[in-house]
């Protein structure tokens, strides 16, 4: 295990879920939410086999979705907080909020048991869109870091290997690669 992953937790716990039938920048929290294996969440609008992003649909329709599901830290909430931007469960397009993992600093194909039997397998780092200063003025600049890898803090994307229902509450463990240790892409 390299130094960076070995001081990661690989325990955390799911905080909320979220998800939004229609391609609108914030996703409302839900009591539940359920994975489909090679489609995403159930509902969602960046669910399907193929590329479901706008922009990239529109430029490769037939490009395998590695985007279905979008995670991210509670932790990044309150950071933000302390520069005065104030963000919740859902307002970023996540549809996984955690707590007790560093998402970001996983390796690339990490997989993420979640609740009693999804399985999510991290294929990147979300890069954040213009629409992010919709939500408020400069927090776009705020995601990006520019002296710190990974470059960006907006979550981490991944595809589901496994369907299951997941809920606030439910615990997440890491599983790490065996072999290779590449850092996430930016997607």
């Amino acid at each position: 295990m390299s130094d960076t992953t070995s001081s990661l937790a690989l325990k955390g716990t799911v905080v909320a879920v979220a998800s939004n039938a229609r391609h609108e920048f914030t996703k409302p929290t839900k009591e539940t939410i359920r994975l489909v294996e090679n489609h995403g969440v159930e509902g969602d609008a960046h669910a399907g086999r193929f590329i479901q992003h706008r922009f990239l649909a529109k430029k490769m329709p037939v490009l395998p979705n590695n985007r279905q599901v979008h995670l991210m830290p509670s932790e990044l909430f309150s950071e933000l907080a302390s520069s005065g931007f104030h963000a919740a469960s859902g307002n970023l397009g996540e549809n996984v909020t955690t707590a007790g993992l560093d998402l970001t600093k996983f390796p690339l194909g990490t997989c993420l048991r979640i609740g009693n039997s999804a399985i999510v397998e991290l294929t990147g780092l979300r890069t954040p869109c213009a629409l992010i200063d919709r939500l408020q003025k400069g927090l776009k600049r705020t995601m990006i870091t520019k002296h710190e890898q990974p470059m960006f803090r907006c979550g981490v994307l991944g595809v589901v290997r496994e369907t299951g229902q997941i809920a606030p509450g439910d615990r997440i463990i890491v599983e790490l690669p065996l072999s290779s240790r590449q850092p996430l892409p930016a997607l």
